[in-house]
């Protein structure tokens, strides 16, 4: 399992702290009844988003799935 990766990359970090920083953001401020506090946490949270794809487009984060095994193979079942 811990082979396949999940996403340990640069990239997926930042993405998530900074998704995870805006959405305490807007928590905190959704308690307080702060509106402009509240979509603050929101911008942080796409742009955080936006920054992971950005770093994974250059090169910091895990490759995407691009092996061709080729046509799968048909064994004869066996009984």
């Amino acid at each position: 399992m811990s082979s396949s990766g999940h996403g340990h990359t640069p990239a997926a970090w930042t993405g998530v702290i900074i998704s995870f920083i805006g959405f305490c953001v807007a928590g905190a401020f959704t308690v307080l009844a702060n509106v402009p506090g509240f979509w603050a946490g929101m911008v942080l949270i796409g742009l955080g988003a936006v920054v992971g794809g950005v770093m994974r487009l250059a090169g910091m984060g895990q490759g995407g799935k691009r092996t061709s095994h080729g046509p799968a193979k048909v064994r004869p079942q066996e009984g």
